[in-house]
């Protein structure tokens, strides 16, 4: 056993809760406060910051979601299917460190082996309002998994479509360029 509560955790999982999206789901909700101190996670702190109109964010630190992420994709290689189930139950429950996992693991399934398109996936999952954090962030991770830009032809589709795939596009154009 690791002395990493968190590894423990993982650890103790079966590997047939790969099998579904929906058993992962829950497994990673009671991961996220593992190993998290006391005072910084807050079961509804991103209710009641959205509620009062604050930016922050407290939670899970990014460590951990890369780390609970890297197991995922571990565990997961073989049935990429269920992991892809996963990045949208993620994103459509929208808490930050769901937010957050699901873009780590949009920019890291195999969209080869899965026929899929990693750019058409994230304008799929976005609804009509979206935080600026939550595209910022999953546009970042495609672009750091060494994913190419989208083609001009789909950011003038997503700029002829809704107002929020505009803003995609902006937001793609402008972290693309800032990164080099």
């Amino acid at each position: 056993m690791a002395d990493d509560p968190l590894d423990d955790f993982l650890d103790e999982i079966p590997t047939r809760a790969h099998r579904s999206a929906r058993r992962l789901a829950k497994t990673v909700r009671a991961a996220y406060p593992i190993g998290v101190p006391a005072l910084i996670m807050k079961s509804s702190t991103d209710r009641f910051g959205a509620a009062a109109g604050y930016s922050f964010h407290l939670g899970t630190p990014d460590a951990n979601l890369r780390r609970i992420a890297s197991w995922l994709l571990t565990g997961g290689a073989a049935n990429q299917t269920t992991l892809l189930k996963l990045t949208k139950r993620l994103w459509k429950r929208h808490g930050r460190e769901d937010v957050a996992l699901a873009a780590l693991l949009l920019a890291n399934l195999n969209h080869t082996k899965l026929n899929t398109e990693p750019w058409s996936l994230l304008a799929s999952l976005i609804s009509k309002k979206e935080p600026a954090e939550a595209l910022l962030l999953s546009i970042e991770e495609l672009l750091r998994a060494g994913r190419a830009m989208p083609s001009e032809a789909l950011l003038i589709e997503w700029c002829d479509g809704k107002v929020i795939l505009g803003h995609l596009a902006l937001l793609t154009i402008h972290v693309g360029t800032t990164r080099g």
